[in-house]
């Protein structure tokens, strides 16, 4: 077959997962400099509105041709509005020596009602999108071109921001002072490490990529705006936080996990049209929680018994899932 569907179906479950991916990788940033961000929801509604309103409008007020400008501009505004949530969080922590996960509720609830009270005169209106940009060549290559190289420029972006944080955090010493940071904090001062300082800016910066993740889903996944418009979606990325182990690979692999539930759940509601949409739609949460459990220490324990002997140590060693030390720890 010149089109074998199964690299295509991969390749578009990757796709949708991208924004996923991207908040995912942002949360787990934060997390591991000791911060735990439960805003999320919230601040990746309201950047998906203040990307798709940015976009939309500078479309008309710049009146420049293409697409590529005004969604640019719209995504650097989901990043400033994902910086701006995360660094409220770090702020209310360091500075005002408040409670991180009680801060992060309350900015959830906050910002999605503001999503969608800022985005009444927008909703489902079209606007600017990502274009496609398969690579020549090598889209063209059997099963690996569809499933990696015939996307968008924000999926390859995508790829990118996951390996350069893997990179940054287990390969520079700034990532092993970021991790020092949300491990042993005192630990870092007496070495001289600006313990509030890095909090800030791992803050800001996963706070960024988490808001380029909900800019991402109205301009590239879930095209416009409308009230509730990726409800749900920040609990599930601080799920695959720690499905993902606190690591980036591990956070991409969870996003794409639950893409392919999603496609799963879409298959099936076509194949049986008489079964009630919710029960479909309820597959993927039924996934997060069994994931979340057998991610335990119990659940972890009991995979590794099961396995084979000259395995055990290795898949330990994988399956090991531990939070940071210092996370969510309100300075004193």
């Amino acid at each position: 077959m010149s089109d074998p569907l199964i690299p295509r179906i991969i390749g578009s479950i990757i796709a949708q997962s991208a924004p996923l991916m991207l908040a995912v990788t942002g949360e787990t940033i934060t997390e591991r400099s000791g911060v735990i961000n439960l805003s999320l929801d919230g601040s990746m509604m309201l950047s998906a509105m203040a990307g798709f309103v940015v976009a939309y409008q500078s479309s008309s007020l710049l009146g420049v041709p293409g697409d590529t400008l005004p969604v640019l501009l719209g995504f650097a505004a989901g990043a400033i509005v994902g910086a701006a949530a995360a660094l409220l969080v770090a702020w209310g922590s360091i500075r005002l020596k408040q409670n991180q996960v009680a801060i992060g509720f309350v900015l959830t609830l906050l910002l999605a009602d503001l999503a969608n009270f800022l985005g009444q005169n927008h909703t489902r209106m079209p606007g600017p999108s990502v274009r496609s940009l398969g690579i020549p060549v090598l889209k063209d290559i059997p099963v690996l071109g569809p499933i990696f190289f015939d996307h968008d420029l924000l999926i390859y972006f995508t790829f990118l921001v996951v390996a350069v944080a893997t990179w940054w955090l287990y390969r520079t010493q700034p990532g092993l002072r970021m991790r020092g940071v949300g491990e042993r904090p005192e630990a870092a001062f007496v070495r001289g490490v600006g313990v509030n300082r890095v909090r800030y800016v791992y803050a800001a910066v996963g706070g960024a990529l988490v808001g380029l993740g909900g800019a991402a889903f109205s301009l590239d996944i879930k095209l416009g705006w409308s009230d509730n418009h990726i409800l749900g979606m920040g609990w599930i990325a601080l799920a695959i936080v720690i499905f993902g182990g606190w690591r980036p690979v591990g956070g991409a692999l969870g996003a794409i996990l639950y893409g392919t539930t999603k496609y799963i759940a879409t298959v099936l509601q076509q194949s049986y049209s008489d079964v009630p949409v919710v029960l479909f739609n309820s597959l993927q949460w039924l996934l997060m929680l069994g994931v979340l459990l057998l991610v335990s220490s119990q659940g972890v324990r009991r995979l590794v018994d099961i396995a084979p002997k000259r395995i055990q140590r290795p898949l330990a060693r994988a399956l090991r899932v531990s939070p940071p030390e210092a996370l969510g720890m309100t300075e004193k």
